[in-house]
């Protein structure tokens, strides 16, 4: 053959060669029987942190935010509805508790804090475990978030954050937060599996 004819020649079939000698992507293998009983083991501690007052609070089944260990309803009238029509959050809660600006006692705060909107509230009070897992697999609850996406916002969120160091007489949940990051992810490892007598309906590819 031709030097040049050659040359074409092996332009021609080398990326051909490539291609056939490319492995796919292997697709993720299911969680194992083990992963699965872990993970369903380890949302009960997740259910206990999400559940407490210092999450729990922001994530109530009304439309105002609690406030306190007892979870009350917010005071001066601050709900949905008051947020909508311009109230801000960041008027009263700053980047950091009140404490730090030298007023006792005044209103807790951390970067970005904010109310879930009525769209995606993901309610937390009332939730029985099955139910708070369920609405946890449920994109258009979470805001588009898958449970990798979860595991990320609950280990960086600054206002996540804020509830193991919340200040003042202020208590925290059950767990450290490494506890709970490591529970959440034994549960995303596990496919989020929920109690046995839960559905989960695969989101829309």
């Amino acid at each position: 053959m031709r030097p040049f004819i050659f040359a074409v020649a092996l332009a021609l079939t080398a990326p051909l060669a490539a291609c056939e000698t490319e492995d796919p992507a292997s697709p993720v293998p299911p969680p194992t029987t083990q992963e699965i009983a872990a993970a369903r083991d380890a949302w009960a501690d997740v259910y206990s942190v999400l559940t407490h007052p210092r999450c729990m609070n922001c994530h109530p089944s009304g439309d105002a935010p609690l406030q306190t260990d007892a979870s009350t309803v917010h005071k001066w009238g601050v709900n949905r509805d008051a947020i909508a029509g311009g109230l801000e959050c960041s008027a009263c809660h700053r980047e950091q508790n009140a404490e730090a600006f030298g007023l006792a006692e005044g209103p807790p705060g951390a970067p970005n804090w904010h109310f879930p909107p009525a769209d995606t509230p993901m309610i937390f009070q009332g939730r029985d475990p099955a139910a708070l897992c369920a609405q946890f697999h449920d994109e258009e609850a979470t805001g588009g978030r898958d449970l990798d996406g979860l595991l990320e916002h609950v280990n960086n969120e600054s206002l996540v954050l804020w509830a193991w160091n919340p200040g003042g007489d202020r208590t925290t949940p059950p767990l450290t937060h490494d506890a709970f990051i490591e529970a959440f992810a034994t549960w995303v490892q596990g496919g989020g599996a929920c109690p046995d007598d839960v559905e989960i309906v695969p989101a829309d590819p």
